[in-house]
């Protein structure tokens, strides 16, 4: 089928591009408030506790606007942007318990307010719904991507746990935990965009491209702002990565270009989860230049996933994904 392209719009401003995405992710919302219902009351408590608790929504958001930029109009579009958000709270519900954390988009996180066999249990349903719902969209396709994703997810917080209090974790290693962990949601909610258009193979792997590189320049900032950010600018508790024994990147960074004292003062940290001295890591970090390397590496990533869109026609929504990458890049929280 052929893909139809929506047509550019030059003096289209972003704002308006921002305003027209905020319009159907109303309608996101709407999928979303109506397929969490429930007959159980404690499941829709807390699903709707963590999905309403604010985030970026930018995994929805790369569904549409992948969607959009290809000329795809249907209501499917904004059921898996519902799905992929549902998806993406449940790795949430589950990542608290494990990383046993209390606050996560400056709130208390569910475990914390409701035990973390509720957590799980109420993450177990939010996959489960995800489930249904994109079996309603009626694409084997759709259902191919989304079941590699979640696995590959799964395969990523294994891989990460392998890694906790592992101040000897290569670089190598530490990136394939995001690819797999962040970045492949991402991979998965833009290619779900050039699947609903009906996108032939070669520009649907430009857009899954695209999310891949999107999602893990993503998450190099996330790892980065664990040491540069505040917790109340970034709505959880500065340090975490480091009390749960992560060794992320601007760490490994920091180990490698530091001092025999700087090296060990970090090893024993990871190790340990140690934050007593967290003042004299951060410190340690800024000084080695990580943090900048780190935000370099995320840049290169960005700009990965900017030679993806090459493979997309002009239009309005192509420069609100350019503008993604931008964003991505230069935030502080």
């Amino acid at each position: 089928m052929k893909v139809h392209v929506a047509s550019a719009s030059p003096a289209t401003s972003l704002s308006e591009v921002i305003a027209a995405l905020a319009a159907q992710m109303h309608e996101v919302d709407a999928v979303i408030a109506r397929r969490l219902t429930s007959d159980v009351a404690l499941i829709n408590q807390i699903s709707g506790y963590i999905v309403h608790a604010g985030g970026k929504r930018m995994r929805p958001k790369l569904v549409l606007l992948f969607a959009n930029a290809l000329g795809f109009e249907g209501p499917e579009r904004f059921e898996l942007a519902a799905v992929v958000e549902f998806i993406h709270t449940a790795t949430l519900l589950h990542d608290d318990v494990v990383d046993e954390s209390s606050l996560r988009r400056g709130k208390d996180t569910a475990n914390a307010l409701f035990g973390n066999a509720a957590s799980v249990l109420v993450g177990d349903f939010l996959y489960s719904r995800a489930f249904q719902m994109m079996v309603s969209v009626n694409r084997m396709r759709v259902l191919e991507v989304l079941a590699e994703a979640t696995n590959v997810i799964a395969e990523g917080e294994v891989l990460q746990l392998m890694n906790m209090h592992d101040p000897d974790v290569a670089v190598d290693r530490y990136l394939t935990v995001i690819r797999y962990k962040t970045a492949k949601l991402f991979e998965a909610s833009a290619r779900l965009g050039a699947v609903l258009a009906d996108a032939p193979p070669e520009l649907e792997e430009a857009c899954a491209g695209y999310g891949r590189a999107l999602g893990t320049a993503f998450q190099l900032v996330d790892d980065l702002l664990d040491y540069e950010g505040d917790t109340h600018a970034l709505g959880k508790n500065v340090g975490d990565d480091l009390r749960e024994g992560k060794p992320t990147l601007p760490l490994l960074i920091a180990m490698e270009r530091g001092t025999p004292e700087q090296r060990a003062l970090i090893r024993h940290a990871i190790e340990h989860g140690e934050l007593e001295r967290l003042a004299d890591i951060v410190a340690i970090v800024r000084a080695t230049g990580a943090l900048e390397a780190t935000r370099d590496a995320a840049r290169a990533e960005a700009d990965k996933a900017k030679e993806c869109l090459a493979s997309l026609p002009d239009s309005k929504w192509r420069e609100a994904l350019l503008e993604f990458c931008v964003r991505s890049i230069d935030r502080s929280f």
